[in-house]
């Protein structure tokens, strides 16, 4: 398989702690025996963080206290930190801020639906594909998360979840979307590992379906055609925003490296390795994207194939020149798309008003002292 270029590898501020969610289960009971303690330590240690969430060592009573302490050092050691939590919806939205070990600030959104309650995590601090309608990648690229940052993202949701701390009573996570801080595939190994951890089995993972875990990109062919071979059924989901060259080269810069055609062609490959549907994310920007031409073009590419196409009315972000389109030229799209037989929705836009909504992540402490 061709490697992710070099180019998109994001500069080290930190290390962060090696962590348990770093390891796969044969990696954490070797890690257990070079501590001196017997490897079925290892399978105790998992089943506390991932099967009953817990984050007190004081509570792993099955584990002798002398060794509790040792291994939770090694292996459990603080990731992120909570700055604050705001909520909107009712407090079905929740957005957080993470401090991490090296003081890298992130972001995740937790949103909670009648029937299901998905995550939205970062995958990098910051981002660097310098995407001009997105907070996010006007900001610029930290670093990488490490695997076990982006796995305790999703946990510490699973936890309030399970405490009835989020508004509708106790409850779980079902679903997770690689859409917060970050492009995914530019950190393509980690991410790989933490969608094994969040769906492998318990006690070795978090046991969620493949099917409910979604990774976005903006087009990294090569490692959209890496992640085509490695046998998973997540969805991929491709932030498009433009169906012509011309445009898409100034909305998602890294189009002037991977063509549109391209972008579709890795994509296809994807569905005909997988099986799955692809999704087509794409913003709406007034007199921008959203004339009934680009419409007509856009169904002309995905005719007949196993997609589905996405509309996000643009979320505003600090010192942007653009706006959502219109009522009329949405709907004008979203006609043109359907009369053609390209099944579209247009998205929810939950936690826009916290600026949690797709593009406005920007992890900015309010109390950097606190």
């Amino acid at each position: 398989m061709t490697a992710v270029p070099l180019i998109f590898e994001a500069p080290r501020r930190g290390r962060p702690p090696r962590h348990l969610a770093d390891l796969d289960p044969a990696e954490r009971r070797a890690a257990v025996a070079d501590l001196g303690e017997r490897p079925f330590r290892a399978d105790q240690l998992s089943r506390h963080y991932f099967g009953r969430l817990e984050d007190d060592v004081t509570r792993m009573t099955d584990v002798p206290t002398a060794a509790r302490h040792r291994l939770a050092e090694a292996l459990l050691p603080p990731l992120l930190t909570l700055v604050r939590n705001v909520d909107c919806d009712g407090g079905a939205t929740r957005k957080t801020l993470w401090r991490g070990a090296d003081g890298t600030l992130i972001e995740s959104v937790l949103m909670r639906y009648p029937d299901r309650v998905t995550m939205c995590v970062s995958s990098q601090a910051g981002c660097g594909m310098a995407c001009p309608f997105c907070a996010t990648g006007q900001g610029g690229l930290t670093r990488n998360l490490s695997t076990a940052e982006i796995v305790e993202q999703v946990v510490a949701g699973a936890r309030w979840l399970a405490r009835g701390e989020v508004a509708g009573g106790p409850g779980r996570v079902s679903n997770v979307v690689f859409m917060g801080m970050g492009e995914p595939l530019a950190n393509y190994g980690r991410v790989l590992s933490a969608v094994r951890r969040l769906t492998d089995p318990a006690p070795d993972g978090l046991g969620l379906s493949q099917r409910s875990v979604t990774v976005s990109t903006v087009g990294l062919v090569p490692a959209i055609h890496r992640l085509a071979g490695e046998g998973l059924a997540v969805t991929l989901a491709v932030s498009l925003h433009a169906p012509d060259d011309e445009l898409r080269d100034t909305l998602v810069p890294v189009n002037t490296r991977w063509k549109v055609a391209e972008v579709l062609d890795a994509a296809w490959g994807y569905v005909g390795a997988t099986g799955r549907r692809v999704s087509i994310e794409y913003a709406m920007i007034r007199d921008v994207n959203d004339q009934p031409w680009r419409a007509e073009l856009l169904a002309q590419q995905l005719r007949g194939r196993l997609v589905h196409v996405n509309l996000i009315p643009l979320n505003p972000t600090p010192g942007s020149r653009w706006d959502a389109s219109t009522p009329a030229a949405q709907e004008e799209f979203v006609r043109r798309l359907v009369d053609r037989g390209v099944a579209t929705t247009v998205r929810d836009t939950r936690g826009r008003e916290i600026a949690g909504a797709c593009g406005q992540l920007a992890a900015v402490d309010p109390s950097p002292l606190s």
